[in-house]
Formats: structure tokens, C-alpha cells, sequence
């Protein structure tokens, strides 16, 4: 091991400890690292040149607080190992974990955190915090290793100002990082499944792919020859192979427990769970355990617990009523299954907390219940779509499940499921996923499961009547088969859900909510102690009706109004703010006129965007919207994460918040804000038009705060310097996070701009000209700057219609000039733009192309009668996203193949095709389409006169023949 040394005069040197000495105590550094050529290397340091380096800055930084510390040595990965020496580079690799294990402290220094001390210098006036959370060191690979192996980890300022450390930090880092306590507090890392702790590195981002894999060397006890140029996947099946049997042994200490285990299995499910290859019917060869690993992370997406994470946590002296109600007892008792099923349904007015009673009956039942498997899925109708549908629910329950008990990962083995071969580009299905979840409930044996499932309500009613229905289904079968399954909903009043069995507790009936008000009211309310006091406390749990959110809103004004020193007024003002929630809403937008157009952009974006918004691409969403300035680059120390969050603030009056979670968005402080802003048509407090028209003129104010990022002036931000890098290459990846960085809004700008567009158009918003004058060389190039892998980026000259087709643009489409050249082959890896349209199942672009042949042949539109006339196949092929079209084959073949009837029909019409082509067996579509009776593509071939009727293929057989062999 190599350790550094700074003298008095800063000037720094090496000693080196060969293997077996005794190595001196010393301090470590962690960082990220800057440009390449800027910090300082083994050999500036050999060479006495690491002074003209900017990263010397941090490395003096570290050997003056290692002397503050009274430590002599100190060990910096920049320079302490020489990276030309292969074998120095694999031997530091597989050795860094323990050395930063054996660390006497680890010094991380955050250059992205100013510490803002102000002159009182006091814990309230750092508005280093929330710069924290959002520093990059969190997101780098290897800055992983570096958090958890350390006893000691030390957190400094970009000033070198000590803001805190592991200890004092310890539940800020664990909701950044999602690492559980028990890992940041030094428990061994086998006790964390393999999939627990590599979903603890799944975001992180690396410089050259194959360090994702290296990285986690120490955090699996691996060692592993480093292979750069190998790829991540190689990289990962190499890391995979390593510590899989580790795997085996954990899946074997799960089986082959014994009977006085919480996690308990009887010999009959211990048999189906060691022959998992059974459940593998026909000559479906059986997955390999790399290739289910692949299939059980696809289950994991972006968001999988945001809104859970983002639910406050319970008032100290609120919740607790609940462990002790009959309802909840009686539910969790194992002999009373067959009286409720297993289900207990918490319902409650909007705005009541059931959500927060969820979390604190989650976390509790998870804390105090070691014995028993507790998972849950709180549904998010403020978030992206998988966070507000039982699909994403499926895929969450399914995976915890798995996670928890490796063993039932042989369900993935089931039979249709997928094949070895189609892994990578695996789409879940919700029927799928019922399928699967309903063997791994039934396989679990003697192990208790209790789920949560909260705000039913934030997702679609006719999806939630469908999961009720199944639970229900698996309810009765767990009953009958000694299952112990139990699962806790919630949801608002309506819609009511008939379920046969289960137990009921009212919210808003509980007298324990009442008490909780109280108390809340009570600790939160600081207006002193006196008797106007308790009367006004009184008044507002009086007014309140039970809705918690009321309360917390109320609270704050109040709060607000004594600070301000008007004791006097606050009775009339408690008496002045309306009693009903969405009338609450109402007097808080209106209440002042100040910075109006900011409110409702901020409205219309967190309303309307495709996807909730980071806090930093909100804030320059609104900017492009009211600002008339040239687009500037993010200065991240001059306006700081807390200059935003106050700004966001501001800007909705406080009706939208900043999420607490390891990537933070922005979205209403709660769904009854969305509620009271569409359902009761609230923004008419903020805009004049009807609810249509308020969307489409939302939609295109949004679209031209997009637009707006797509003009030359952006390029000119961009650090394009000729053609792009590979996408799926270290620089690319390194071009992508330093435009994110500088112009964080441009990404979704150029991912949604089309989105918005068509969604005007739809609300009755003419988009001819946008369509006319749209940029598209600007959009393909920054489009294929945001790509991550090459086969998904556009060539230059791709038709604007082809990339409508692919992102399901209907309502553009049908405006496009050209949308009869859905035909027309392109470049691109999908042909035609009907293929791009088909292969991403645009439905509606499909849709759309369909009608524009309709409109143009309208004396043929007899084609919609097709779908009676010729049923389509339900076994047909189907296009996918990882279908690739081949020059060497007509367009025409690939609708014979695939069995598109409608539009043969729309191409045949056409008349610009050779109707009379031989495949490589000699068939011509004639023959092929009496051969499969599609009776009136044979009457339009016919009606061509273009086709030789009698035309024999190479097995000497007629169209005719074809028919009669197949009965037609």
C-alpha cells in the first residue's frame, strides 16, 4: 500500500508499505473526480507537479485535516496508485474496499456543497442541506464502497467546513442512499440479500461502463480481474458468476431452515421450490439463473417507493391507536383468516391521513413483526405511470416478495412467460404478473406475508376493481390452503369496491384520529399559553372535521399570523379561513395577485407534464415560460437547491412541495389539490376558459416552453463538437450529465415538446404551423444526445412522421402534410414509420394512418368492416420493440407475416406495389392469402388484375390448392 505524506510547506510524498508490514494508521479521501487531466496523478506527485493541478486543492484539504487529527499518513486514489502498472491497477481494485474498511476516518469532500454559513452561524442558517441531498457524490459508483465500508466517514464542504458524519447523518443518508441502517451502521453485508445490495448501486453512474460491476467487488467480498473494454454486461455476468454461490447458499439457508423459524417451509413446498425446472412445460428450454435474475430485475422500475418515502412521518403521539384496535388485532389473527380473509380496509374523506397511517403501520409492523414478511405499494396518482397503476403495484409486491425468499424466483420459470432469447426486451404483462404473484403467494408455505396497499383511490377504478377481485381469489385460496396472507388496504369513500370478506374501519368515526388532531394541534400550534389560546385551538378542532390536511394547512397560516405579531387577529382569522378543504385551496391562490403568471405556469406544469419534474427542471420550465432572457447555464452556487425550493414554493403558495426521496420531484402537496383543481373546477380561480380548453391552452403554453429549448441558441450551451460519441460510450455518458447538469430542462424539453403538442391538438389547438416550422435536425441531434443506447438513436434523415409514429402522436399525425407516406421505407431501424408505429405499439398512430387512407379513398371505406370479414389471428405474430427491419424483404411480406390485414388492405390500395412477389418458397401474396383464408385480400388481389392466379409455388401448389387443402 502506498500512503502519502504533507509536509509543513505543502509538499506532498510517497511511502510505501509492502504486503505484510504493519500499516500505520491513516485517513482516506473520498470524492469525485473533476476532468482527468485536472487531479493530480501518481506521477505529479513523483515529478513534484501536483501543485499546478486544480484537484491538489482537495488533497491538501485532506492532509491537513489527517494533521488535525493527528494522523501522519492519508491514501487518495487520484495519485496513490499508479495506473500504468496493470497489475498495481487489478491489485487496487480488488483491494479498495478494505482499504477504506481499515481507514482510521474517511474524509468525503462535496465540491457541489457550499456549507452558507451565515454570521450567527447557527444550525438554521446552513442551507447546506439540501445541496447535500442532491450532490453527485451519491449518485457515483464508487463513492458506494466508500460510505459503508468506513467506521468513520467524515462529510466537508466545498470550503473544507465539517457539516457532519455518518453517525449524526445517518437517516438524511439512509433516504438518499436507500441503504438500510443496519448497512450503514456496520452489519455484515451478507446479511442483505445479493439483489438488496445491488439495487443499493442500480442508479449510480460510472466513467467507463465496466466499473458499474468493479465497484461492487468489495461490497460482495469478490475479487475479479478487471477487463475494460469487456462492456457492463460481460463485466456484470463475470461479477454475477463470482458470487453466485453465495446465491445458492442463501436460497439453501431459506429452504432448509428449521421448524421453530420465522420463515418456515413444509416439505411439500420445500420439493416444488428445489425443482424449479419442473414448472417448465414443452421444449421451452428453462432459464438460466443469470437470465431470471435479468427477468426478476426488470420488475424494478424509476420510483418504486417515491411516494412511500415522501409520507411524512407520523406526529410522535399520532397513529399509535390503531395497534390496539379489535379491527386491526382481529385482522392480524392467524386463526380468525377465515372471517375476513385476510383483509383489512382502512376508508377515510380525502385529506384525512390515512396515508400517514399506513406508513406508520407499515414501518411499525415492519420493525416490531421480525417473524413475518411485511411488504407494501402505496399508490401515487401525482406520479409516473407506473406509480399510479396496479401493473406497477404487481410489480412491486412481486418483487419484495422475491427479494425476501430468493427461492421463489422459480416461478419465473413459468411457461410463456419468456424465453432466453427475449429476456432483454421483456414487457409485463398485468396478467403475467397475476400469474406469477399467485404462485409465489401459493408456494409460500408456513411463512406470514402482510402487504399494504395504500390510496387505492389514485388509480384508475376499473384496474383496482380488478386487483380486488383478484386478491379476493388468492384470499380464498390461502385460507383453504393454510396460508397466512394478509393485506391491508386504504382508500377515500368512493368509489365503494363490494368485497366479500373483510373487516372495515372508518377514519373520520375513530376517536384515537380525534385525539391525534389534538394532539398535533396542540404540539404545532406555538401561539403560547393563554386562554385566547386554548380557545382558539378549540375553535380550529371544531373546524376541522377531521381532515388532517385542513388542519396542517391551518396550522401554518396561523402560525405565520402570531410570528407576524398579530395575536389579536388571529381568532378572525381562524373564523375568516374556510371550513371545507378545496374552499381552503381557493382562499390561499387568491389571496394576493403577486407574481400571478409564475403561479399558474407553476400550476399548469405540475397539473400537466408528462412526468413529475425534478425541482431543478421546474424551476427553469417556469423561467422559459415568463423570462424573455437568453437561456442561460445553470449556475448550481448561484442559485442554489434552496433558492429553487423557496422559489417552487412561492411560485404554488405552497400547494406543491418538493418530494423526499433519493431523485426528487415535484407534485402537489396532495391528491386533493389535483382534485379541488380539476374534478371541482378550482383553476377557474386562475383561468376563465372551461376545463377542455384550460387543458389544451395548458398543453400549449407547456409546448412552447419546450420550444422554446429547441431553438440555436441552446446549441451554443452544448459541448458538441462534431459528431456525437457512441451512445452507450463513457463520453457520451459523460456529455449527457454535464448538459443535465447546465441546462437541466433540456432533456425533458426535447422528450416531451412533440407530447404537448399533440395534446393542444387533441383539446382543439391548431398545430399546423408548429409542425411546419418544427426543428427537426435540432431535435433528432439533442434527442440523440439524452440516448443511452445506439439502436434507439435516429439518423439525420429521419421524416418527421416516422417519429411521430413512434411516440404515438395521433392527433399529429392526422395534421401531418405527408401521412400517406406511412409506407415510405426509411433509415431507420424500424422502416417505414407504420412499422415504428407497430413495433412501439402506437395504437393510436396506427389508428390514425388507417383513417387517413379512409379519408383519402372515402369511397372505400368499407375497410373498417374488415375486423368482421377477416377475424384476426389471435396467435398472429406480433411486431415488438425489438423487431429491425431488413432491406433485403418489401414492406408487403412483413404484413403477410405478421398478419396485418387492414393495412395489406391500405397497401395493396395504393397501387404502388408488385402485388405478385415470390417469397423464397415461391407463394405469392395470392397464394398466401388463400392459404390462410383471408377471403377479401384474395378478392383485392384479384381486383388488381396484376396477379397470375394460377401461379405455382416451388412445391408445385396453386392459390386454389392452398384454399382447398386448408378448407377455405
Amino acid at each position: 500500500m502506498r500512503l502519502l505524506e504533507l509536509s509543513e510547506n505543502g509538499e506532498l510524498s510517497f511511502t510505501e508499505f509492502p504486503a505484510g508490514d504493519t500499516i500505520p494508521h491513516y485517513a482516506i479521501l473520498s470524492h469525485t473526480w473533476g476532468a482527468e487531466n485536472e487531479e493530480v496523478q501518481f506521477e505529479d506527485i513523483e515529478k513534484g507537479t501536483a501543485k499546478r493541478k486544480n484537484g491538489y486543492n482537495k488533497i491538501q484539504f485532506c492532509g491537513n485535516q489527517a494533521r488535525k487529527d493527528g494522523l501522519k499518513y492519508f491514501w487518495v486514489d487520484t495519485c496513490c496508485i499508479n495506473k500504468s502498472d496493470i497489475r498495481e491497477l487489478q491489485t487496487a481494485l480488488n483491494s479498495m474496499f478494505r482499504w477504506y474498511q481499515k481507514a482510521a476516518t474517511c474524509y468525503v469532500y462535496l465540491s457541489d456543497v457550499l456549507d452558507g454559513v451565515s454570521d450567527r452561524d447557527d444550525e438554521l442558517s446552513r442551507g447546506w442541506k439540501r445541496d447535500f441531498r442532491k450532490s453527485r457524490w451519491f449518485i457515483r459508483g464508487w463513492t458506494l464502497q466508500e460510505l459503508i465500508a468506513p467506521t468513520s466517514v467524515q462529510f466537508f464542504s466545498k470550503e473544507c467546513q465539517r457539516l457532519g458524519d455518518k453517525e449524526s447523518e445517518e437517516q438524511t443518508l439512509c433516504e438518499i442512499t436507500q441503504i438500510p441502517l443496519k448497512a450503514l451502521r456496520g452489519s455484515p453485508l451478507s446479511d442483505f440479500t445479493v439483489e438488496e445490495r445491488m439495487s443499493w448501486a442500480r442508479s449510480r453512474q460510472t466513467k467507463y461502463e465496466e466499473d458499474a460491476a468493479y465497484s461492487l467487488l468489495g461490497i460482495f467480498g469478490v475479487s475479479m480481474t478487471p477487463n475494460y473494454g469487456e462492456g457492463k454486461e460481460s463485466a456484470f455476468s463475470r461479477l454475477r458468476r463470482k458470487i453466485k454461490r453465495r446465491e445458492v447458499d442463501l436460497t439453501r439457508q431459506h429452504i432448509a431452515v428449521e421448524p421453530s423459524s420465522s420463515f418456515y417451509m413444509d416439505e411439500s413446498t420445500k420439493t416444488r421450490l428445489l425443482i424449479p425446472n419442473q414448472m417448465v412445460e414443452g421444449n421451452r428450454p428453462p432459464l438460466s439463473e443469470e437470465q431470471r435474475n435479468m427477468l426478476f430485475d426488470s420488475l424494478r422500475f424509476d420510483q418504486i417507493d417515491a411516494r412511500q418515502r415522501n409520507i411524512k412521518k407520523a406526529h410522535a403521539k399520532t397513529c399509535k391507536w390503531l395497534l390496539t384496535k379489535p379491527e386491526y388485532l382481529d385482522w392480524l389473527d392467524a386463526t380468525k383468516l377465515d372471517e375476513h380473509n385476510g383483509f383489512l380496509w382502512i376508508k377515510g374523506n380525502p385529506g384525512t391521513g390515512k396515508s400517514t397511517l399506513m406508513n406508520f403501520a407499515f414501518t411499525t409492523t415492519r420493525t416490531k413483526m421480525k417473524d413475518r414478511i411485511v411488504i407494501s405499494f402505496f399508490f401515487n396518482a401525482r406520479g409516473d405511470e407506473l406509480e399510479k397503476s396496479t401493473i406497477g403495484m404487481y410489480r412491486s409486491v412481486l418483487l419484495q416478495l422475491l427479494e425476501r425468499l430468493p427461492a421463489l424466483k422459480c416461478v419465473l420459470n413459468s411457461p410463456g412467460l419468456s424465453t432466453p432469447s427475449t429476456i432483454i426486451y421483456h414487457q409485463w404483462s398485468t396478467e403475467s404478473l397475476k400469474a406469477l404473484l399467485e404462485q409465489a403467494i401459493q408456494l409460500l408455505g408456513k411463512t406470514s406475508v402482510i402487504c399494504f396497499i395504500d390510496a387505492l383511490d389514485e388509480c384508475e377504478e376499473p384496474q383496482i376493481r380488478d386487483m380486488i377481485s383478484f386478491f379476493e381469489k388468492v384470499g380464498e385460496l390461502t385460507v383453504s390452503s393454510g396460508i397466512k396472507f394478509h393485506v391491508c388496504f386504504s382508500s377515500r369513500h368512493y368509489p365503494h369496491i363490494t368485497i366479500r370478506k373483510n373487516i372495515n374501519l372508518v377514519l373520520e368515526r375513530q376517536k384515537g384520529h380525534e385525539q391525534d388532531i389534538m394532539d398535533y394541534v396542540n404540539s404545532e400550534l406555538k401561539i403560547e399559553d393563554s386562554e385566547l389560546a386554548k380557545q382558539i385551538r378549540e375553535e380550529l378542532q371544531e373546524k376541522a372535521s377531521g381532515i388532517f390536511m385542513w388542519v396542517a394547512l391551518v396550522v401554518d397560516i396561523l402560525n405565520k399570523e402570531f410570528d407576524g405579531g398579530r395575536i389579536h387577529a388571529l381568532r378572525q382569522r381562524l373564523r375568516d379561513i374556510p371550513a371545507d378543504l378545496h374552499q381552503l385551496f381557493c382562499d390561499i391562490l387568491t389571496r394576493d395577485s403577486q407574481y400571478r403568471d409564475e403561479l399558474i405556469l407553476c400550476i399548469q406544469w405540475v397539473l400537466f407534464t408528462k412526468h413529475p419534474l425534478k425541482p431543478e427542471q421546474l424551476y427553469f420550465a417556469i423561467l422559459s415560460g415568463v423570462d424573455d432572457q437568453p437561456l442561460q447555464k445553470w449556475d448550481s452556487e448561484l442559485i442554489t437547491m434552496d433558492i429553487i425550493a423557496k422559489f417552487i414554493l412561492n411560485s404554488s403558495k405552497g400547494l406543491a412541495e418538493i418530494t423526499n426521496s433519493k431523485a426528487p420531484r415535484v407534485q402537489f402537496i396532495h391528491e386533493s389539490v389535483k382534485d379541488f383543481l380539476l374534478k371541482e373546477e378550482g383553476f377557474k380561480v386562475i383561468a376563465s376558459d372551461s376545463l377542455s380548453s384550460f387543458q389544451a391552452q395548458s398543453h400549449e403554453r407547456l409546448k412552447q416552453c419546450c420550444r422554446r429549448y429547441l431553438g440555436a441558441d441552446v446549441f451554443s450551451h452544448l459541448e458538441l463538437s462534431g459528431k456525437l460519441p457512441k451512445a452507450s460510450s463513457s463520453q457520451a455518458a459523460t456529455l449527457r450529465e454535464n448538459t443535465t447538469g447546465s441546462l437541466p430542462f433540456l432533456e425533458y424539453a426535447v422528450q416531451n415538446v412533440l407530447h404537448h403538442a399533440n395534446m393542444a391538438e387533441g383539446g382543439g389547438i391548431s398545430q399546423a404551423s408548429f409542425i411546419q416550422e418544427f426543428p427537426l435536425r435540432n431535435w433528432i441531434t439533442i434527442d440523440n444526445l439524452f440516448k443511452k443506447y445506439q439502436v434507439r438513436r435516429h439518423t439525420e434523415m429521419a421524416s418527421l412522421l416516422y417519429i411521430l409514429a413512434e411516440n404515438n402522436m395521433s392527433n399529429l399525425i392526422r395534421i401531418h402534410p405527408s401521412v400517406l407516406s406511412l409506407f415510405d421505407v426509411e433509415a431507420e431501424r424500424y422502416g417505414p414509420p407504420i412499422f415504428a408505429a407497430l413495433a412501439t405499439e402506437s395504437k393510436e398512430a396506427v389508428q390514425a394512418f388507417l383513417e387517413a387512407h379512409v379519408a383519402n379513398r372515402s369511397s372505400e371505406s368499407g375497410i373498417f368492416q374488415l375486423d368482421n370479414k377477416c377475424p384476426q389471428d389471435g396467435n398472429k405474430r406480433k411486431f415488438g420493440r425489438d423487431f429491425k427491419f431488413s432491406k433485403q424483404r418489401t414492406v408487403l411480406s412483413y404484413l403477410f407475416d405478421f398478419g396485418e390485414t387492414k393495412l395489406l388492405t391500405c397497401l395493396i390500395k395504393t397501387g404502388q406495389v408488385d402485388v405478385d412477389w415470390k417469397d423464397k418458397n415461391g407463394q405469392t401474396p395470392l397464394s398466401r392469402a388463400a392459404e390462410n383464408g383471408h377471403i377479401d385480400i384474395v378478392k383485392l388481389l384479384i381486383e388488381t388484375g396484376r396477379v397470375d392466379i394460377d401461379s405455382k409455388d416451388k412445391n408445385g401448389q396453386t392459390p386454389l390448392s392452398w384454399a382447398a387443402e386448408n378448407g377455405h
